[in-house]
């Protein structure tokens, strides 16, 4: 298989911070440079049908996009350690979590720091307004975070899932633009340290990808 990937994007982080966590290390990764466009060259879009990023080439020549349905298929095909539930009642909790933390703060988070990040300009045509709505709607949104993680260790139960993974990232993406987590947030602060010490984190941080 093989894994089309590019280092800042949050989407690609999520696939290999999930590969990471389970172990994964047969998966040949492709480095896409975004900036120069190559994920918009004829050869990668009829694969992909659509310039996005991350994509998952198997080996019977099938393509997958969308992060979410890529770790699906690899959690398929490597179960353990489990990230998508093992019960139908403990995946019904981690998909309803993973959804809040796509909707509610990893997509906020990513289009504030597509739209005012200025690098970013290449690829986006930016508007000050949007930016400033989402990422208000992404802090507003920890608060949530912070009401469960102050029952629960991880988001959606007693060990990390793929909801721990997209919640994460969709924060730490916002560093890009110094947009954090407030202070008084302490339960996803000390959730936030966990995740950072993880030794799947380093594979998932942008800093330390190939």
């Amino acid at each position: 298989m093989k894994l089309y990937d590019t280092p800042l994007a949050p989407n690609p982080r999520r696939v290999r911070w999930f590969l990471a966590e389970k172990g994964i290390h047969d998966v040949e990764i492709v480095t896409l440079n975004l900036m120069e466009g190559t994920h918009k060259q004829p050869d990668y879009l009829k694969k992909a049908g659509l310039p996005n990023v991350p994509m998952l080439e198997m080996d019977d020549g099938t393509c997958v996009t969308e992060s979410i349905a890529i770790c699906r298929y690899l959690e398929s095909r490597y179960p353990e350690p489990n990230l998508f539930g093992r019960t139908p009642e403990e995946t019904a909790v981690i998909e309803m979590w993973t959804r809040r933390a796509e909707m509610l703060v990893a997509t906020p988070f990513m289009i504030g720091v597509r739209h005012s990040h200025p690098a970013l300009a290449a690829l986006e045509t930016q508007n000050p307004t949007i930016a400033e709505y989402n990422k208000e709607q992404g802090l507003k949104a920890l608060k949530v975070l912070d009401r469960r993680l102050a029952e629960s260790e991880w988001l959606a139960g007693d060990r990390i899932t793929i909801a721990d993974i997209v919640a994460f990232i969709g924060i730490d993406f916002g560093r890009m633009i110094r947009l954090k987590p407030p202070e008084e947030l302490k339960n996803v602060a000390r959730w936030a340290d966990a995740m950072r010490a993880r030794p799947a984190a380093a594979a998932g941080m942008p800093e330390k990808a190939a």
